[in-house]
């Protein structure tokens, strides 16, 4: 019975990648290997994958899409994909963004995933442009971008949720399980430095993806990544 189950359960996993071909979707992540991806090691052994699903811990290392190729880019696009937090855990995802050795990516926007962390921008947050802030007795608005308050992150520890990530000339939309977070038309001459808090590399332009390793305590899983460049 446990044999049927698999092959029933590896039959629906083909059916469901070849489907998303056919409508121009790219996967991403095999579930296997980090084929098409690289860490910048900057600690080692952050990202593995078990499971059929890509875990993320252990430090502050980031990894970067490459793609078959080896020179993934992409300007526009719509990207989806499933996250998992737990308690305590702080993420995020990047595009238009570069291969680094070290540091927070300079290149790009980061898509923050964090439900419970002590940072307040939370899951569905365009990080640093518009906060979703879930402040904690005590907290003090951060500064730089615009703010938007709600009680609770829109994700939930332990449990999965859909993530999508879409740009589109120089319009920007984040949804958590199909609903709208964020926003966002670029401004024309918009210039970042003068804009927000040392970010000045938030800008759109085109590049590659990056999942963020935050640090030694967060521990997030991701899986089904996908992506559907727009002409």
């Amino acid at each position: 019975m446990l044999k049927q189950l698999t092959l029933t359960a590896l039959a629906a996993l083909a059916f469901t990648s070849a489907q998303a071909a056919d409508e121009g979707w790219i996967s991403m992540f095999n579930g296997k290997d980090l084929s098409g991806w690289k860490s910048n090691e900057e600690v080692p052994g952050v990202f593995t994958v078990e499971n059929g699903e890509l875990k993320v811990s252990g430090g502050r290392a980031h990894l970067f899409y490459l793609g078959a190729n080896g020179d993934a880019k992409f300007k526009n696009f719509e990207l989806k994909l499933k996250v998992k937090t737990t308690p305590g855990s702080n993420s995020g995802v990047y595009f238009h963004t570069q291969y680094q050795e070290k540091g927070w990516p300079d290149k790009g926007f980061e898509c923050q995933v964090n439900s419970t962390h002590t940072d307040p921008k939370k899951t569905g947050s365009l990080y640093g442009v518009i906060n979703i802030l879930a402040l904690l007795e005590g907290q003090k608005e951060p500064e730089g971008g615009q703010h938007i308050k709600v009680p609770l992150a829109p994700s939930t520890d332990n449990e999965w949720f859909d993530y999508s990530i879409k740009v589109e000339g120089r319009h920007i939309t984040l949804a958590v399980n199909g609903k709208t977070t964020v926003e966002f038309t670029e401004p024309e001459g918009w210039d970042p430095a003068k804009a927000l808090k040392n970010m000045p590399g938030r800008k759109l332009s085109e590049g590659t993806f990056a999942i963020q390793g935050h640090d030694p305590k967060s521990t997030t899983y991701y899986k089904d990544i996908f992506v559907k460049p727009i002409p």
